[in-house]
């Protein structure tokens, strides 16, 4: 097993892989789309009735080419990193793949042009998330141990049924207006359709290619939410989503944290199950307090699930893919992301080295 750093958009540069690096990390998981732009917030408010209350902002603008790709794994070899894998289409890439809106065939051209770029550059995995609400209702507060700041969802404190706006799509603007109007409602059976055509058109090149497409679990995994239905809110759901395409570059992009979150199965039994068969891209390796409807996400020590036996599990079942730490709590200093993930790499590490 190999323990990696997933960094965002503005912290590809010199002094994250050199933060990185002096941590030990051998793989980066490197976000490209930049979620935190205008005035987002990472977190709902809770007495915030606006539509768009929770935004994180406007997707960016812009190619993903073989020359992107190339410069980052360049940029990061110089210490010593390797990239394991991109997380996420960017909005603009994909809003009409997730609507079925007028631009889906071009954009789904534009998604294949993309895989087959990080290919020839060399990028094993791209994880993505197929959810039109995306990550959305979380609150923020000092729900760790020692109250430090994390996120948790408690569907009571929320509207679920907030609808989204038109020109939105996975928590973010793809337009510079967004509104007055609101996106259609959409049934379980329409999101597995769109998922299932996006499966089956994608795979052929990402096997070309040789290109892992990794599956992000629903978070949170309600049943539906802003009037949309959830596609991997279940261990049943992440099984039936594995299966629809047998293709071995189908994968998961399995967030441990969600899997706990989810009101059906055993989280053992089904990384051992997803481990077994080669069906992991990479994880996310977090822990929470709690299940949908009211959960918090904690430090890795201190949550429901027992990492340890998680590593074991992992271990037996010939796992040699890429962990990372994943929304670690903040701990009180200057630094409170760097701390937080500093804290979760050490232990991490040694979770793995206690296991041969």
């Amino acid at each position: 097993m190999k323990i990696g750093l997933g960094l965002y958009r503005q912290m590809l540069n010199e002094r994250h892989y050199k933060f990185a690096q002096q941590l030990g990390v051998t793989h980066i998981v490197a976000h490209l789309e930049n979620y935190f732009s205008a005035n987002p917030k990472l977190a709902d408010d809770a007495h915030d009735t606006s539509l768009t209350s929770g935004s994180w902002g406007m997707g960016q603008s812009g190619d993903w080419t073989e020359t992107t790709f190339r410069t980052l794994i360049d940029d990061l070899a110089r210490f010593d990193l390797k990239l394991a894998a991109i997380e996420n289409f960017a909005v603009q890439h994909w809003h009409d793949v997730l609507l079925d809106g007028p631009r889906r065939d071009e954009q789904m051209a534009h998604l294949k042009n993309i895989v087959r770029a990080a290919g020839a550059a060399g990028v094993p995995c791209i994880g993505y998330n197929f959810s039109i609400p995306g990550v959305w209702g979380w609150t923020r507060g000092p729900y760790a141990r020692g109250n430090a700041m994390s996120v948790g969802f408690d569907a009571k404190n929320i509207d679920p049924d907030k609808p989204i706006p038109e020109g939105m799509v996975w928590n973010m603007a793809y337009r510079d207006k967004v509104g007055p109007g609101l996106q259609a409602a959409v049934s379980h059976e329409q999101i597995w359709d769109r998922y299932q055509r996006f499966l089956d058109e994608m795979l052929p090149v990402a096997e070309e290619a040789g290109v892992i497409l990794a599956a992000h679990p629903d978070d949170p995994p309600m049943e539906n939410l802003r009037r949309s239905a959830k596609l991997i809110n279940s261990h049943h759901a992440y099984r039936r989503a594995l299966s629809s395409n047998p293709s071995p570059n189908n994968r998961a992009e399995l967030c441990l944290g969600c899997l706990q979150e989810m009101t059906d199965g055993d989280v053992y039994e089904t990384v051992a199950e997803f481990a077994r068969e080669n069906r992991i891209g990479y994880i996310h390796f977090r822990n929470v307090r709690g299940k949908v409807p009211n959960y918090h996400e904690v430090f890795i020590d201190e949550g429901d699930i027992d990492l340890a036996r998680i590593i074991k599990v992992l271990k037996d079942n010939d796992y040699q893919g890429v962990l990372i730490p994943d929304h670690t709590p903040e701990l009180e200093c200057d630094a409170p992301w760097h701390a937080g993930k500093a804290f979760a790499v050490g232990y991490m590490k040694a979770l793995v080295a206690a296991n041969g």
